[in-house]
């Protein structure tokens, strides 16, 4: 028998609603918005129309999923965008997190408390981002990742498979710092290759390379390409030790 938990006060305007679903307390389900199986939508959260939930997916108090993007006439850069978001199954959407239009994320994966993802970002499965994090515009971040609390990764960024990025790491994509306006192909975050670890504090600068299983010690600030399987120190960061043949 299909099965719908729904308190009085929530509005849910969709009928495309799995087994088991709970909408609790002055939640907003707008119609569109597809919920699997054993979903449950907390108080005061709101779930725009486009939005699809796998099964067992949790979203926390005052979480916003399927946020318009608002250049507000002072972007540089227009939003684009197409107004989906796809959660794949057992996710966790922790409180007050926002989660804007243009968003694929995997299965298994856990948005922390206050988590801010923008539009284009794609999150791949069994990843942590955590407390306060910001995944800016059109980046794209792999599956097994682990993003600490209150960091912030760059529009136009990468990241691969099994990274780990300490608490307070941040990111930059455009040496101008705004001056010359916004154009594609310049304005580029770093990549940040498969297994490498960027300790707590770090600072990419616009466009380095992270190479595989290298290590970026806490506080340094990476100025050029770090090649794989290397640890870099200091400001600027410069190779320490070399991880070759270990």
């Amino acid at each position: 028998m299909h099965r719908v938990n729904i308190h009085p006060t929530a509005i849910v305007e969709t009928s495309s609603l799995g087994d088991n679903v709970t909408v609790h307390a002055f939640a907003v389900v707008r119609d569109g918005a597809t919920l699997g199986n054993n979903v449950v939508i907390h108080p005061y959260v709101v779930i725009e129309s486009g939005v699809i939930l796998g099964d067992n997916v949790e979203v926390f108090p005052g979480a916003y999923v399927g946020k318009v993007p608002k250049g507000a006439g002072v972007l540089a850069r227009t939003p684009r965008f197409e107004p989906f978001v796809q959660i794949g199954a057992n996710c966790s959407i922790g409180p007050h997190v926002v989660i804007y239009y243009d968003i694929k994320i995997g299965e298994n994966t856990l948005i922390g408390d206050g988590a801010s993802i923008r539009e284009l970002c794609r999150i791949g499965s069994r990843c942590v981002v955590g407390r306060h994090v910001t995944l800016n515009y059109n980046t794209s971040v792999g599956d097994d990742i682990k993003i600490m609390d209150h960091s912030w990764l760059a529009g136009n960024m990468r990241v691969g498979n099994r990274v780990f990025i300490s608490g307070g790491v941040l990111t930059a994509n455009d040496n101008m710092m705004g001056k010359h306006g916004y154009q594609e192909e310049r304005i580029v975050g770093p990549s940040i290759c498969d297994d490498a670890v960027i300790g707590a504090g770090a600072i990419l600068l616009p466009g380095v390379v992270i190479g595989e299983e290298a290590i970026v010690g806490a506080g340094a600030v990476v100025t050029r390409d770090v090649p794989p399987r290397t640890v870099v120190m200091g400001i600027p960061a410069r190779a320490r030790i070399s991880l070759e043949g270990e």
